[in-house]
């Protein structure tokens, strides 16, 4: 099975991430889409991070209609900090029936020769990307492992949901509604 992976802090999860998700499904080689939420990363500032425990919750509450879409915790069972190279490595050996690919913002495949092997990642799985605001050339455009999307422009982020939230506005539209219903019910970043 061709399985996409979506990896992201998902703080919170938003209507943004479904949307690439969904649209990986229909329209790339994709069977599945896994969000693959990242644990905390203890040389970061966790003030404004949620317990990985509940961000987990909410992208499966956020996923929980789709029948292709799935939340998975694989990187909490993992030594931190995690890196791509050695989740990839796990997934491979404990899912040996499944070929991945990464599902990856514009916005990182500038930094993406700063990643650990970034190398043998090319090497492993192909990466689709989908576009950013704002984002120029890379040295990455042109390799043939690399699949640039026409998913709409989703100029929507987690940063941008917090401070709202913190604002007291009202974004409920900006979230699927299950996961508005649960950050609105439990205070989540107010």
């Amino acid at each position: 099975m061709q399985i996409g992976l979506f990896f992201g802090s998902f703080n919170p999860v938003h209507i943004g991430h479904m949307a690439i998700a969904n649209y990986m499904l229909t329209f790339t080689d994709m069977e599945e889409v896994w969000l693959v939420v990242s644990p905390h990363n203890p040389l970061k500032q966790k003030s404004s991070l949620l317990d990985q425990h509940q961000r987990l919750a909410l992208v499966a509450m956020a996923a929980d209609d789709h029948p292709k879409i799935r939340a998975n915790n694989i990187e909490f069972q993992l030594p931190q900090p995690s890196y791509t190279i050695h989740t990839l490595a796990h997934l491979q050996e404990k899912y040996p029936q499944h070929t991945f690919s990464l599902i990856m913002g514009q916005d990182n495949l500038g930094s993406f020769h700063k990643w650990k092997n970034y190398e043998e990642i090319l090497k492993l799985c192909r990466i689709y990307i989908y576009p950013r605001p704002g984002c120029g050339p890379t040295v990455f455009d042109e390799h043939p492992r690399v699949f640039f999307t026409a998913a709409p422009l989703m100029d929507i982020s987690s940063t941008f949901i917090r401070k709202s939230l913190q604002e007291k506005k009202d974004i409920r539209y900006f979230l699927p509604h299950r996961v508005w219903e649960e950050i609105d019910l439990m205070n989540y970043y107010r």
